[in-house]
Formats: structure tokens, C-alpha cells, sequence
């Protein structure tokens, strides 16, 4: 598939099948682009905004023939309003500050990072990082890209977020936090801090990646209201209860991008 633009072709690739490290007992396909060049910033605003995400140098959207558990989601920032366990989770962390650094690895990010595989994903392709692939995944963007670290008042390094900032938003592109600090919720703690730094930043969005309504390690997005999901080419506000059961998504792969 390509998409021509003014400037050069943009080709777009499809991965082989390849078992859902989400659902069990399904395959996912993926639909991918290099946006790495001198267009890169457009190219990702425009493809976010459709429903990809970044990885490196690489932009991806699911094309799974028989599935469509993937929504790619995002919170519009003016109207988040958190519920009252999130308003608990903000009392329970109001000690710890989030602080915006540059997209540079650290020993110190790399050592909880290993933590939080080896406690929450220990069987994941992650937890065989070494500290050259985590600089890679950090540093190995051609978009503007910056992480937030989270510290207490004592300065310990307890959460690090990866974002990518775009023309309408943030794109919150990967968390981890000190395993040791389960009852903090420090997940949840962290995309509220992001919704909020994006108000701040006069942003209208946070985008969340994909939201799969059947993973216990997905679901949890929708918890963030209200939020909207790209349904058949267009954002729209996300109502569980409206959603078509999981079926072909062969056409959500955009054949004209938005602008």
C-alpha cells in the first residue's frame, strides 16, 4: 500500500501473522511505515491521529483479519474528570512530582526498568533488555520525544513515562514503575500527571495507544473518562455498551490520512 505525498512516497508494509501477545489464541498482523527523515513530524502527527503508533523509527496500526479487539483511544484533556478511586490515587501520591527530562537513558531508569519487567512481565520479549536496546528504545526517535520521571520527596526514582509530544497532544508511548509500590497505583497516577502536563501545555489530548477491551493488561484505558475512540475512521466518545462484537477489521486501515 502506499500513500504519495507532495514531498515522497509513503510505502506501508504488512508484518506476517504472529501469535497476540494480548488475547490468547489469537494472530496479529500489523500494518507498518518508516517515518524516519526530514518528514517525520508530520508523518506522525498525521498517522497518530488515524490510529498508529510510534515505535523507533517505525509507525504501526493492527490489521488483524479476524479481529478488532485493538481501539486506539485517547483522552481529550479539558473534560477529564477522574472518578473516585482515581481521586484516591492522586491524594495517595500528592508527595510525588513528575518532572519532564530529556529522551536520554540513565542507569537509574534502566534499574527499575528492569525491575518492573522482571515483577510484571517476566516472560515478555522486554525482560531480556540489556541497557544498549532500553538507550535504543529511548533515544532512537525521530520525533520529539522526552520522558517524565517521577520522584519522591526523598528523590527515589519510582516511575518513568516515555512520551512523544504531537501538534494536538501526548502521546503517552510506554511506563514503568517501581514494582515494590503495587497499593500506589502509579500506573494510573502517572497518565493522570500526563493528562494534566498536556492542559498545561495547552494540548487538547493525551493518547493512550490501544485500548482491548477483553486484556486485563488493556482494559484498564477506559477507566479514564471521558475518552474517545477512533471507530470506523473517526474519533468518537467511547461507550462500551455501543461497540460491535470483535469482528474483520480489514477496513480501519485508513486509505486517505487525516490532515
Amino acid at each position: 500500500m502506499t500513500y504519495t505525498s507532495p514531498r515522497r512516497p509513503q510505502l506501508f508494509y504488512t508484518t506476517a501473522p504472529m501469535p497476540c501477545p494480548y488475547v490468547s489464541g489469537r494472530m496479529e498482523r500489523k500494518v507498518v511505515t518508516d517515518i524516519g527523515g526530514p518528514d517525520a513530524e508530520r508523518l506522525h502527527n498525521r498517522l497518530s491521529r488515524a490510529g498508529f503508533r510510534c515505535s523507533h523509527t517505525i509507525a504501526y496500526a493492527p490489521v488483524c483479519p479476524s479481529c478488532n479487539a485493538c481501539v486506539p483511544i485517547r483522552v481529550p484533556v479539558a473534560t477529564f474528570s477522574p472518578d473516585r478511586t482515581q481521586r484516591r490515587t492522586l491524594r495517595r501520591n500528592a508527595a510525588i512530582e513528575g518532572f519532564e527530562v530529556p529522551a536520554h537513558a540513565t542507569t537509574e531508569q534502566f534499574v527499575l526498568f528492569q525491575r518492573y519487567q522482571l515483577a510484571r512481565h517476566a516472560e515478555g520479549d522486554m525482560a531480556g533488555m540489556n541497557f544498549y536496546d532500553y538507550r535504543a528504545m529511548i533515544e532512537d526517535t525521530p520525533v520529539d520525544t522526552a520522558m517524565v520521571e517521577f520522584r519522591t520527596q526523598e528523590d527515589q526514582l519510582v516511575c518513568v513515562s516515555l512520551i512523544d509530544r504531537m501538534d494536538d497532544g501526548l502521546s503517552a508511548v510506554y511506563s514503568f514503575f517501581d514494582p515494590g509500590m503495587e497499593d500506589h497505583s502509579l500506573g494510573s497516577y502517572a497518565i493522570m500527571h500526563l493528562i494534566a502536563y498536556a492542559g498545561r501545555l495547552g494540548l487538547p489530548y493525551l493518547y493512550l495507544g490501544y485500548w482491548i477491551r477483553d486484556s486485563a493488561k488493556m482494559a484498564y484505558k477506559s477507566r479514564f473518562r471521558p475518552a474517545e475512540i477512533l471507530h470506523h475512521g473517526s474519533w468518537t466518545a467511547l461507550d462500551p455498551a455501543n461497540l460491535p462484537p470483535h469482528g474483520s477489521n480489514a477496513s480501519r486501515f485508513p486509505v486517505s490520512l487525516p490532515e
